[in-house]
C-alpha cells in the first residue's frame, strides 16, 4: 500500500507542476503578445522563479517549492504561480499544533502529513481586466486523503458576458464527472469566497471543493485536473478581450478599493493562507496571493 501512496503522490506532484509549467508559458504569450492599448509601449514582464525549502524544526528536509512571480508587466501588475510538495510533522511546531491538526482524522494519535499543490493568484495592469484565483492539492496523511481546489473570478469591474463564460468553461469541464458536480461546487464556492464582516462575496464565484475522496483515487485525481485544465479557457479569453480598453482615475480607484477585499479575505478567512503560516512554509510564498496595492476608504 505503501507504494501505491508514493506513486500517487509522484503523480500529483507531477500533475501540478506541469500545469504550473503551463501557465506561467501562457501568461509570458499574453506579456509578450500585448501590441496594443495601455501599457503596450512598455517592456513585456517575465516571471522571477524562486526557490522555496521547508525545514522541520530539527533542520531536516520537509520539502519546498517554486514560487514564481511576475510584477510590473504589460498586462500583469502582479501574478504569482507558485507549486509546493511539503511533508513531515504536522503542526510540530508546538504552538500551532492544534490549529493545525484540528479536524483532520487520526492526527492525534499520527500527525504525519504529504501536501502537494499550485496556488496562483493574478492582479492586473488593467482595472477592467478581472483578478482571478486558483488552486489544486493533494493532501495525505497515514489515515485519509484528499483533494480539493477551484477557480474564482474577481473583477472590479463587472461585465455579466465575462462572467457567464468563467462559469461556462468551468461546468464543460466539470460535466463528464457528473450532472450534480457543477452546481454543487458553484454553490460551495459561493459560500467560502463570502467575506462576512463585509456582507457580501469576494467577486463573481467559480467553483471551490475541498476535502475531496470518493475512494477512487484515479477518479478524484482526473476531477481535479480537469479543474486545473478549466482555468486557461475560462481566464484567457477575458484577458485578451480587456487588455487593450483604456481605463480613468475613477477605474484605477475602484479597482484598488476592490483589492482591499481581496487582502481582508485572504488574510483573515482563507483556509490555504492559515495552512501554510501554521505548518512553518516560506511566508513569502505564501502570502504572494497579496496585492501590490489596495486602497481602504
Amino acid at each position: 500500500m505503501t507504494d501505491t501512496f508514493d506513486s500517487q503522490k509522484v503523480r500529483a506532484a507531477d500533475w501540478f507542476r506541469d500545469l504550473r509549467n503551463q501557465i506561467v508559458a501562457a501568461f509570458e504569450d499574453l506579456e509578450a503578445s500585448h501590441s496594443e492599448g495601455p501599457l503596450a509601449d512598455a517592456d513585456p514582464g517575465t516571471f522571477e522563479v524562486t526557490e522555496t525549502k521547508r525545514t522541520s524544526d530539527d533542520g531536516s528536509d520537509a520539502g519546498g517549492g517554486l514560487m514564481s512571480v511576475m510584477r510590473g508587466g504589460r498586462v500583469f501588475e502582479k501574478v504569482g504561480v507558485n507549486i509546493s510538495t511539503v511533508y513531515g510533522t504536522l503542526g510540530e511546531r508546538a504552538q500551532n499544533a492544534m490549529a493545525a491538526r484540528k479536524g483532520i482524522p487520526g492526527m492525534k494519535d499520527d500527525p504525519r502529513f504529504w501536501a502537494s499543490g499550485i496556488s496562483l493568484v493574478a492582479h492586473m495592469q488593467n482595472p477592467h481586466a478581472p483578478a482571478v484565483h486558483m488552486n489544486t492539492r493533494m493532501f495525505w496523511t497515514p489515515h485519509a486523503w484528499w483533494f480539493g481546489g477551484g477557480s474564482d473570478l474577481n473583477p472590479c469591474i463587472e461585465y455579466p458576458e465575462d462572467t457567464a463564460h468563467f462559469h461556462d468553461q468551468q461546468k464543460a469541464h466539470l460535466d463528464p464527472h457528473g450532472a450534480d458536480l457543477y452546481p454543487r461546487l458553484k454553490e460551495w464556492a459561493d459560500e467560502y469566497f463570502y467575506i462576512p464582516h463585509r456582507h457580501r462575496a469576494r467577486g463573481v464565484g467559480g467553483i471551490f471543493m475541498d476535502d475531496h475522496c470518493t475512494g477512487d483515487w484515479d477518479a478524484d485525481l482526473a476531477l481535479t485536473q480537469d479543474i486545473g485544465r478549466a482555468f486557461l479557457p475560462a481566464y484567457l479569453p477575458l484577458v485578451e478581450k480587456r487588455r487593450v480598453q483604456d481605463w480613468s482615475e475613477a477605474d484605477k480607484d475602484a479597482q484598488l478599493v476592490h483589492r482591499g477585499l481581496y487582502a481582508e479575505y485572504n488574510l483573515v478567512y482563507d483556509r490555504g493562507t492559515k495552512f501554510g503560516l501554521e505548518t512553518g512554509h516560506d511566508a513569502n510564498a505564501v502570502l504572494m496571493s497579496l496585492p501590490p496595492l489596495a486602497k481602504w476608504i
